[in-house]
């Protein structure tokens, strides 16, 4: 521990892009598969998986992770996928992120499907805590929607991270219109009584089937006047900083509800995050139109300083903002299942 630690503090250098803003905070994709086939993520028939050879092994990740950490000044990792817990390594990779440094702060986002079995082993290993992705507390709107008759092992997966410890417990909803999107108030509900922190997320244009449209979008002016007709809020005192959610609280508090709007109300201009796909590509933002290959210079021999090194200028090339409000914008090639979020 404490080699790693000293190795953190000798060899420091910013993931910094040429706007100003250094990126601490690491979003890593275990893989691209998910066992939900949401209908603003992918197509029911899912997708091309990526073929195994070209994803990152356990050992690759946990090496990039540490590059990320010991050189580059990540203080914040964040698993995602697809759904990182189909990944079968997940539990040792987060343990041997957790070693990389007691104050290394350690999460997941995921469906949970299946973490009702595993959140114990991961609070064990170090997990700090997880967000979920849910849209609808109501049984038959989740089939609608995710093509998949599972709402109970969400239910009870959100149950299993609470009593783990893994909290706060964050649940991440997405409206669909003439879908859900009349169910914003009984969702927050739901979530206060159970006292989860929901977050709201304005759908943004990274589905594989490329069907998002703008005018489709439930926009966050639209959900803040559907929760007010039930709720009171008020903006929260503490600071946004670089988080992305616009964070308020819910009839004096203390419970809080956020909405994260990515399209309407961009926040590119605080943003600190960098992230690293499966099959080991640096993407400066989830809307780049490229990648920086790490995995193949890592399989060719290349050392840790050698990797940061690449890091660093991947990250000179990032863009000011993710340009969505621009008429010449072009989706991602690679939808978020396969980047992560």
């Amino acid at each position: 521990m404490l080699h790693h630690m000293t190795t953190r503090v000798s060899d420091q250098r910013a993931l910094a892009d040429r706007f100003g803003r250094v990126a601490t905070d690491l979003r890593v994709s275990l893989t691209d598969r998910c066992n939900l086939r949401c209908s603003y993520c992918m197509p029911a028939e899912g997708l091309d998986w990526l073929p195994g050879e070209q994803v990152l092994t356990d050992d690759e990740v946990v090496r990039l992770i540490g590059v990320a950490v010991q050189h580059l000044g990540v203080h914040e990792v964040r698993f995602t996928g697809g759904e990182p817990l189909v990944r079968r390594g997940l539990v040792d990779i987060v343990r041997r992120t957790r070693a990389l440094g007691d104050d290394l702060d350690v999460s997941m986002t995921s469906n949970a499907l299946g973490l009702a079995r595993t959140a114990t082993a991961l609070a064990e290993a170090g997990l700090d805590r997880v967000n979920v992705s849910l849209d609808t507390v109501r049984a038959d709107t989740f089939h609608t929607i995710t093509r998949r008759d599972r709402f109970d092992d969400v239910v009870a997966g959100l149950a299993a991270a609470q009593a783990a410890g893994l909290g706060p417990v964050k649940v991440n909803a997405v409206l669909l219109r003439g879908v859900n999107d009349d169910q914003a108030p009984e969702l927050l509900r739901w979530c206060l009584d159970h006292g989860y922190d929901l977050r709201f997320i304005e759908q943004m244009p990274l589905d594989a089937q490329h069907g998002w449209h703008r005018d489709a979008m439930v926009t966050a002016d639209e959900i803040f006047a559907m929760l007010e007709q039930e709720f009171v809020l008020e903006p929260a005192e503490e600071p946004r900083g670089s988080a992305p959610a616009e964070l308020f609280t819910v009839d004096g508090g203390p419970g809080t509800v956020g909405v994260i709007a990515s399209v309407t109300r961009p926040f590119c201009g605080d943003c600190d995050r960098v992230r690293l796909t499966a099959d080991g590509q640096v993407r400066n933002c989830l809307f780049a139109r490229e990648e920086s290959d790490l995995r193949t210079a890592m399989r060719a021999g290349a050392s840790d300083e050698e990797l940061a090194d690449r890091w660093v200028v991947a990250m000179r090339g990032k863009a000011a903002g993710h340009g969505i409000d621009d008429e010449t914008f072009l989706q991602p090639a690679r939808p978020m299942s396969a980047i992560g979020g």
